[in-house]
């Protein structure tokens, strides 16, 4: 069960870590305040740790992990390309990227709560991605129009 557990958290994490460095890199160069790039660029880098992380540990078990889902990323691309056409600026992108953030969280505690034979750093690793989501809404707040 242990196995399985970590197995199925493991992958919940590297489809959620995945979706959230693509969907920074499709807003990130529309981004026009300097510290609101770097934030996002700072948030990138800690999500790209954490699959590096979550790859290693994914190597152990020889599994391959898993990649967002189709309809989910097509859905993201959509809703961005839609509300950034109506509305190009930094409050839309802050505001994508909120929502996104909550419910990666969502998405996220629900797995941990689901799969509570996880291994202890797999669960620490979903706990981390869910304080670098919860960090980044914090930061995208001054932008929220």
């Amino acid at each position: 069960m242990i196995e399985n557990d970590t197995i199925r958290l493991l992958r919940v994490c590297d489809s959620g870590v995945k979706m959230g460095i693509l969907s920074i890199n499709d807003v990130v160069n529309q981004v026009e305040d300097d510290k609101l790039a770097k934030t996002l660029k700072k948030s990138r880098e800690k999500h790209e740790k954490l699959d590096g992380e979550i790859n290693k540990i994914l190597a152990e078990y020889h599994d391959d992990g898993k990649e967002p889902g189709t309809m989910a990323r097509g859905m993201s691309w959509i809703k961005t390309g839609v509300k950034m056409a109506v509305d190009p600026s930094d409050a839309t992108i802050a505001d994508l990227m909120t929502d996104g953030c909550h419910m990666g969280c969502k998405s996220l505690q629900k797995y941990l709560n689901e799969y509570p034979a996880a291994e202890n750093r797999v669960k620490h690793i979903a706990e981390e991605l869910i304080e670098v989501e919860e960090e980044m809404v914090e930061e995208m707040k001054e932008y929220l129009r």
